[in-house]
């Protein structure tokens, strides 16, 4: 049974699911009031519920679910993009002038908006939408194909009984020709050079491949680092301190701080280790499509607008997608050995071994603290305190849901997760943090009003 089938939403509509299932700067900087009333009538982006874009949302977790080919951190990608151009296709309706144009980092050939016509916004989301995934998982099986096809057809139909077919084919025409510039863009990222031969650097305290990695293994995306940011400035001032002296001596710094990731996990409470596989994500549904579900949920939760959900879903993945960058810039820096490594060779246990499986990348700072750092602080902005928030991503590995009394916490306990994991120290992790929070204040501070 696949997660998102589990994750039901509070406007299940029955003709979907039938046909799913057969086949800025901001120009003006203060803080938005979304006035979401979905049934408001008036054909503004904010008047629509979110319905449409949670059923996207469900879809492309299923795919980065069932993807190969893509590194766990990769799909942050396919959230952030997928977002930008959910947002852009319905940005030129909305009643005040909250454009992020001006602050995407290089997003050109955005299609022009013609005020004269009248444009039924979920449309353009559905063709945005279904446009961005097919572009972004082009081997998805036969099956998932056809998923993307029948949920766009489906949306389709439903929204022939709300518009006529002129305004349905004109905003399906500006939905897909967002999605065209924003994909156009995507591919001029950099990713594509991010495994570029790599020569790790050696010497004591250094990173290798982890014990039980083949030989022939090669360092995963340590070019990442050089992505370009979807958001201008958002890595500015982001680099982290240098991690504590490398020493073999058990009386050092870094042999505690190695001592303390090996007593952690060997004495992980049910709950940490609980927490450490809530939050291993591969299998799963990869830590950003985990970061997706909460957004899916939240969005739920919190009777969003259509407006509010693109909203959230662009700005919750440039976070996502920043801080990755800004961790794997510092993490290839440094190249810190990983405590398994330390562990064997220096304090002998021989068998030791991470709870989880360890990545194939340097240790320092911790990834998943960065990114869920980032997350949670920008979730935070956006749907500031919605009262204490229940996690079900992984119902369907039969994990026990996670409640989390803020957004905030989420990304913290993510982070935290990976010392009773044994793959980070514990100054990996409130470095990561810390670069998190740093990435979404950055974003933050673009338009204060955030």
């Amino acid at each position: 049974m696949k997660a998102t089938t589990l994750m039901k939403g509070r406007r299940s509509i029955v003709w979907i699911m039938t046909a799913v299932l057969t086949a800025t700067g901001f120009s003006a900087c203060h803080k938005f009031d979304w006035k979401d009333h979905p049934h408001d009538h008036s054909g503004l982006p904010t008047s629509f519920s979110s319905e449409i874009i949670e059923k996207w949302m469900d879809l492309q977790i299923r795919l980065m679910q069932k993807g190969a080919g893509v590194p766990n951190h990769g799909y942050s990608r396919h959230y952030t993009y997928s977002g930008i151009a959910a947002w852009e296709s319905l940005a030129p309706g909305m009643p005040q002038s909250v454009q992020l144009k001006s602050k995407w980092s290089g997003l050109t050939g955005l299609p022009q908006y013609d005020h004269r016509k009248r444009y039924y916004w979920p449309a353009n989301v559905n063709a945005a939408l279904a446009s961005m995934n097919r572009s972004f998982f082009p081997n998805a099986s036969n099956e998932d194909k056809a998923a993307i096809d029948s949920l766009e057809d489906a949306l389709n139909n439903h929204f022939r009984t709300r518009a006529d077919q002129n305004t349905l084919t004109r905003s399906a025409q500006f939905g897909k020709a967002v999605a065209a510039a924003v994909f156009a863009w995507a591919e001029t990222d950099g990713y594509k050079n991010a495994n570029n031969d790599y020569t790790p650097p050696t010497g004591p305290g250094k990173w290798v491949p982890s014990p039980g990695s083949p030989a022939d293994t090669k360092p995963l995306t340590p070019y990442w680092g050089n992505n370009r940011p979807v958001i201008r400035g958002s890595i500015n001032n982001t680099a982290v301190v240098a991690p504590p002296a490398y020493s073999t001596n058990p009386n050092s710094t870094f042999y505690k701080m190695v001592k303390h990731v090996y007593d952690t996990k060997n004495n992980a409470t049910p709950d940490q280790q609980a927490m450490a596989y809530f939050w291993r994500d591969v299998p799963g549904v990869t830590s950003p499509g985990h970061w997706l579900s909460i957004l899916r949920q939240v969005v739920d939760k919190t009777n969003s607008s259509l407006a509010k959900a693109a909203f959230a879903y662009a700005l919750t993945g440039a976070a996502i997608n920043d801080g990755l960058i800004a961790c794997f810039k510092d993490k290839y820096k440094y190249a810190l050995v990983r405590p398994v490594t330390y562990v064997r060779d220096v304090m002998g246990d021989t068998a030791w071994n991470s709870l989880i499986c360890t990545p194939n990348h340097p240790e320092y700072p911790s990834a998943h603290s960065s990114l869920s750092a980032a997350a949670g602080e920008v979730f935070q902005k956006i749907f500031g305190h919605i009262g204490p928030f229940t996690d079900h991503t992984y119902d369907y590995l039969g994990f026990a849901p996670r409640t989390y009394a803020t957004l905030v916490k989420i990304g913290e306990e993510a982070g935290y997760s990976r010392l009773p994991a044994g793959i980070h120290y514990q100054q990996s992790i409130d470095a990561g943090l810390w670069q998190g929070r740093k990435v979404a204040l950055n974003i933050s501070n673009l338009c204060p009003g955030l």
